[in-house]
């Protein structure tokens, strides 16, 4: 007999199914996410949290002409399961499949693309006020974590849709969750808002009656309105977001289908802009993801009977730097810790639990956690900011103005640096170096290996400006011998042979080193030195190749617009000597999902390709 989920073929299917089936449909769905995401890894814990939410919306909204908009988008695996994806879901974030956020190149209901948080308000507002410019009549709704309300960017929305009153459904989805538990002032709100149910109904009460009393003066009414206001204060503090304009109906049982549905036909009904806050739980119907929605945020394959996951990696970069982060704190009392939401992700739990006075989670909030560190090192403290590569571009300003413009010692641990893999264009941290090396006083440094970053972090923290050591996800693919000790825009020299000279940055050096031992099977030797600097540039060494007319090969994990190999090309230029240059990188566009082997490969970024590129410029130039 065929399952709900079998027979399910087009969004407004959900609207013939009985309350039941509804709820029958909610299991069958859990059951494939875990299924699936076990075998391709993936966003879980956020996705079992939303399957309720997820029916209700397709049940009221007519996705055909309503919009709907999922903030982050890592949430949306549901939606993609209800707009004819379910039988790509063995492709889930592998290369050339579906991927793990909404793409507009999938679906049509897939009305806006986000893969970074606190973007949905804007989104929405800004197609709800084009539907009015035009005259059209549609629902605009916007799904977001309380996780992604403590962005400064939502907080902004927020301001702009009460003060306009534009017609907009929000929807609240609060697990106390982000990818970590939510922390901050927003976060202490929300839960006085959860204890206490009964303040809508107390409230619609208070209006009812007002609204009874017949013939009352201008008088008395501003002053029972003011009345109602103050006893509303008195229930729950501050209530953000009817102070803001915006009516706020909560908190639902997001699980609750029957109750769900029934607030969003009333939300539907209102023509000013509503919030409507729902209580969910990260992880739900699945124990493991449950109790460990951490670790479920965003995991790799795993065995659905014990949640354990499958061919996990013992040392990585992030395990290393929370290690040497704790170690060095040891001895040095004015280094602190500073995360955005990301404390497990960046490594940085047991330096948390250690040091829980020098360690700051400042929420999803990159551009306070930026100019917070500046604050912290103008006062003589030794600030680290542990952030993924792909968020910290979201606080150049922050970088530019208050750390780099006033030179200050802010030190940034830019985790997920290169390619990230699975997660594509919205994660790939490969834009990094270009905008790092256009900011005067600021130094960046990258390990070749994993030994090797203690020893950059420990160096970054003894020096009096900003520095930023970037790093790969993962762990390395060969072993290496770390360099311990450094001089600012020194590189190493890890082979001087031959007439090519593989100038590389980071883990690319693993990559350099594996295709010099293809070529020399070719018998053809190379030169390799580690750019452990990006800037600024070793222009000794950089004057000795170009003195000796060495053809230069630059390879790093980053667009090659703007990045290392630009960098050394704008210098060769500056020396008039005719020496050739060719830069390997990412190209002028945006990096798919997928494998990392196979990303670097389609960019002859791997062993082989920069194999080839050295065999091209034998070829072209005779130089052997």
């Amino acid at each position: 007999m065929l399952s709900l989920l079998d027979k399910y073929k087009d969004v407004n299917d959900i609207k013939k199914m009985s309350l039941k089936q509804q709820e029958q449909f909610a299991g069958e769905i859990r059951e494939f996410l875990i299924d699936k995401v076990s075998k391709t890894g993936g966003h879980l814990a956020s996705n079992l949290g939303v399957v309720e939410l997820t029916l209700s919306l397709f049940n009221v909204f007519d996705l055909n002409h309503d919009k709907l908009i999922w903030d982050v988008g890592h949430q949306a695996y549901v939606h993609k399961i209800l707009t004819g994806r379910k039988d790509k879901f063995d492709t889930l974030r592998q290369f050339g499949g579906i991927s793990g956020f909404p793409k507009r190149c999938e679906s049509i209901y897939d009305f806006f693309e986000t893969g970074h948080s606190s973007t949905s308000i804007s989104a929405a507002l800004g197609m709800a006020r084009a539907r009015d410019l035009c005259h059209k009549h549609y629902n605009v709704v916007a799904v977001i974590g309380d996780g992604a309300l403590t962005g400064g960017m939502a907080l902004e929305a927020l301001n702009d849709v009460g003060y306009r009153k534009t017609k907009l459904i929000i929807i609240l989805n609060d697990n106390q969750m982000s990818i970590g538990k939510n922390v901050g002032g927003v976060s202490k709100y929300l839960n006085r808002l959860r204890i206490d149910p009964k303040y809508n109904r107390f409230k619609e009460e208070v209006e009812s009656k007002l609204k009874r009393i017949p013939n009352i003066g201008e008088g008395m009414a501003k002053y029972l309105e003011k009345l109602k206001n103050g006893i509303k204060q008195m229930v729950v503090p501050g209530m953000f977001f009817e102070d803001m304009g915006i009516k706020y109906l909560g908190p639902i049982d997001g699980h609750n289908i029957k109750e769900l549905t029934e607030v969003l036909t009333s939300a539907k009904r209102v023509n000013d802009p509503v919030i409507i806050h729902i209580i969910t739980k990260k992880g739900k119907g699945y124990e493991f993801a449950e109790k460990n929605p951490g670790k479920f945020h965003g995991i790799g394959p795993f065995n659905c009977d014990n949640g354990e996951l499958i061919g996990a990696s013992i040392d990585t970069y992030s395990k290393t730097f929370g290690n040497e982060m704790s170690r060095l704190a040891e001895k040095n009392k004015k280094i602190v810790a500073i995360t955005a939401a990301m404390r497990d992700g960046t490594g940085l739990k047991k330096f948390a639990e250690k040091f829980p006075e020098r360690f700051f989670d400042v929420g999803i909030a990159e551009q306070h956690a930026v100019t917070l560190a500046a604050g912290m090192a103008r006062s003589g403290l030794k600030p680290v900011f542990a952030v993924y590569s792909t968020f910290l571009q979201r606080a150049y300003d922050q970088l530019l103005h208050d750390v780099c413009m006033q030179n200050l010692p802010v030190v940034f641990a830019v985790d997920r640096a290169g390619i990230v893999g699975e997660d594509g264009e919205t994660h790939q941290g490969v834009f990094d170096l270009s905008y790092l090396t256009e900011m005067p006083n600021m130094t960046i440094m990258s390990p070749k290996c994993i030994g090797e970053l203690p020893h950059m972090l420990e160096w970054a923290l003894k020096q009096n400006y900003p520095v930023a050591i970037r790093y790969p996800r993962g762990g390395d693919a060969i072993p290496l011998q770390p360099l311990k000790t450094f001089s600012r825009g020194k590189w190493e020299c890890i082979s001087n042979k031959g007439k090519i000279a593989l100038i590389a940055q980071g883990k690319m050096v693993q990559h350099a080193i594996l295709a010099a031992q293809r070529l020399k099977d070719k018998a053809i030797d190379v030169k390799i030195i580690s750019a452990c600097f990006a800037k600024p540039l070793d222009k000794i060494m950089l004057n000795k190749l170009i003195e000796k007319g060495v053809t230069i090969i630059t390879i790093e994990d980053n667009v090659i617009r703007g990045g290392l190999g630009s960098y050394i090309l704008e210098y060769v230029n500056t020396t008039g000597r005719k020496v050739k240059v060719i830069n390997l990188g990412f190209e002028d566009e945006f990096v798919q999902h997928g494998k990392t082997d196979i990303l670097y490969k389609l960019y002859g970024l791997d062993a082989r390709g920069i194999e080839n590129n050295v065999l091209k410029t034998v070829e072209l130039s005779h130089t052997f």
